[in-house]
């Protein structure tokens, strides 16, 4: 298996206009994030070191680190940064895992992934946004994620086994060639439920063949889209 290193982007060099961001992103970590129980050390390093008003559109680079989901088009969302956070630390990840992201979206969750783990593979099923989070990649120095244009429900099956699964779109049901996905001791974690209502954030870990799945708490994600 080849392990790619990601980019640390506390070794770029920022301009100085850049500074009111990073004392936002700064303040988002500890006032929304660390002061609501999330104290994974990789992952609140993460979120304080990943750019996220460059994963939102140029007018709304204000409202980047507020404490709210923003709308990236197509009728998608890039997530209030608690809960990627939370998905994030739930998933337990260490520097050499592998993971798979269903719903790539702006693709700010997969950088946030990156910054931890070897390597990410992600798919958007929405072409427009799938180009857009490949260029950002590019153009940001991530090396270490795999993106591809397609329907999630099959997820990667020439990439598997995963150490951890990550769901960021509502679905009716846990996907089973998810959980054949998954590897030994890994987890998943995806919200479950009625499209455009409250759902459940499940956390789902996979022991001796078997899946143990655990309710974590109420949210709301926009549907799990498939192809047709």
């Amino acid at each position: 298996m080849r392990t790619i290193l990601a980019v640390s982007l506390l070794s770029v060099a920022l301009p100085a206009w850049s500074s009111e961001f990073q004392l936002n992103r700064q303040m988002m970590v500890e006032t929304q994030i660390r002061a609501r129980g999330v104290v994974d050390k990789s992952t609140l390093a993460a979120l304080g070191n990943v750019p996220r008003h460059q994963f939102v559109a140029k007018d709304l680079e204000a409202l980047a680190y507020a404490d709210r989901p923003l709308p990236i088009g197509y009728g998608q969302t890039i997530s209030q940064p608690y809960i990627v956070a939370y998905m994030t630390e739930k998933l337990d990840l260490k520097p050499d895992h592998r993971i798979l992201e269903i719903g790539t979206g702006s693709g700010y969750q997969a950088a946030v992934l990156a910054s931890i783990v070897a390597e990410v593979y992600t798919i958007e099923i929405i072409e427009e946004l799938a180009a857009q989070a490949r260029e950002r990649f590019q153009e940001m120095g991530y090396q270490n994620i795999n993106l591809r244009q397609g329907d999630g429900y099959r997820g990667w099956e020439e990439a598997q086994p995963f150490d951890g699964i990550i769901v960021t779109a509502a679905a009716a049901h846990i996907p089973p060639p998810l959980i054949q996905q998954l590897k030994e001791g890994g987890k998943m974690i995806i919200p479950v439920g009625p499209s455009w209502g409250v759902q459940k954030l499940l956390l789902v870990t996979k022991e001796k063949g078997k899946t143990r799945t655990r309710s974590l708490l109420p949210v709301r994600f926009v549907p799990f889209t498939r192809n047709r």
